[in-house]
This record gives structure tokens, C-alpha cells and sequence, in this order.
């Protein structure tokens, strides 16, 4: 099995949205939707698949701002994190800046916490509970292929933000330790925002994962 994703960097934000299938399949996967979803439904025509579900990390405006028009486009249901099904539900209440939106609201069609195994598109996704940017944040894992879908957790060479409501370093320092010893150093990271890396890369390289892998 090889795994196709193709990465779309979306909105003023620069937020990555990933379409994920097995290479060759009808069915697929959008991993947060955050904004242009003209242009994402456009990825997905161009596939020739099926969206078999929208996967969210977690629910910040830049990464679900295109979830009502996708869901409803193509009829996929949406996993949403437990804890932040509240934000989906209401989003323009949570969005911290003008400017931006207006956001059409979305009741999740199904919810995740960390510890469930997704079987979606011919896939097997684990789903790990990584908080710290945000109270609910997930993080999905397609595991047999090395692929990691981060959100908002570990970036190529930096951290996220933790400033944000319901955010906190060392429970982000927890996160991404969790992450750091379930998975092997060559898993990919596709990050929710800049450029594609692997975990080795960033144990190696990050200046602010010193402290998580110093011997």
C-alpha cells in the first residue's frame, strides 16, 4: 500500500488541507478544511474519489472555515474532536480577529477524544489525544503508511503557538513527547501549516524539542 496526499495550502493564513486516499483508490480523506472550498471540492473532482470523511485536528477558524460547504457538497460526514464540538457549532462566536469569515457553522457528525481507530477509505487511522494549542486538538495517524496528520502541534523547526485560549506549553510539551515515542523517526509530518517533515528531523534539528530529547 502506498499513500497519495496532496497538500493545499488554503486562505489568508496559509493553513494546509490535505486530500489523502491510497494510491489508485475512489475514496478518500480531507483533513481539515479550512477555507477556499471551491478549490478543494475542485482537488477532489480532479481525484476522480469519493470523500469518505472530513478528519478536523481541532477547530481553530483557519482550519474549518470550508467544512458546511464540503460536508455538504459531498455528503462526508465530519469527525470533530469531543472537546471542541462547540466551536464547530458556533464559529464566527469564536473567531478572535476581524476580518475574517463569516464562517458557516457545522454540527459534527461524529466525535473523537483520542484512542479510537478510524477505518475510513480503505484506511486505518489511529486517532492520539494532543492538546496544547487547543483543549481538544487530535492527532491522526495512518501508521502502516508513516504518516502523521499534526494540526496544529509540531511544525518544521518551531512550535505552535500556545497563547491562544485554552492553550499551554507543557501540555503541548506532552503532546509532542507522545508523539516523539509512539512513532519512528521517519514518520512524515504533515503540519497545518509550512512545509512537510519527519519526526527524526525534528528530534535532531528542532531547537524547541531540546528539552524533550535531551538524553
Amino acid at each position: 500500500m502506498s499513500l497519495e496526499v496532496r497538500m493545499l495550502t488554503v486562505g489568508a493564513i496559509q493553513e494546509n488541507a490535505y486530500l489523502v486516499r491510497r494510491e489508485g483508490s475512489d475514496r478518500a480523506l480531507l483533513v481539515d478544511p479550512g477555507e477556499e472550498a471551491d478549490r478543494l471540492l475542485a482537488a477532489l473532482e480532479e481525484s476522480g474519489a469519493k470523500l469518505d470523511a472530513i478528519l478536523l485536528t481541532h477547530t481553530h477558524f483557519d482550519h474549518i472555515g470550508a467544512v458546511a460547504p464540503v460536508a455538504r457538497a459531498t455528503g462526508a460526514p465530519v469527525y470533530c474532536p469531543q472537546l471542541e464540538v462547540a466551536v464547530l457549532a458556533d464559529i464566527m462566536a469564536y473567531v478572535p480577529y476581524a476580518g475574517f469569515g463569516p464562517y458557516e457553522s457545522y454540527e459534527a457528525d461524529e466525535t473523537v477524544a483520542g484512542g479510537e481507530r478510524l477505518e475510513l477509505a480503505g484506511l486505518s487511522i489511529d486517532v492520539t489525544f494532543t492538546p496544547g494549542h487547543s483543549p481538544g486538538h487530535v492527532t491522526y495517524a495512518i501508521a502502516d503508511e508513516g504518516a502523521l496528520f499534526s494540526g496544529d502541534v509540531l511544525f518544521a523547526g518551531s512550535v505552535v503557538r500556545t497563547d491562544l485560549p485554552g492553550g499551554d506549553w507543557p501540555t503541548l510539551a506532552r503532546s509532542i513527547a507522545t508523539l516523539l515515542d509512539t512513532y519512528p523517526d521517519e514518520t512524515r509530518v504533515h503540519p497545518g501549516h509550512m512545509g512537510i517533515t519527519t519526526l527524526g528531523h525534528e528530534r535532531a534539528t528542532n531547537p524547541f524539542l531540546a528539552e524533550l530529547t535531551a538524553p
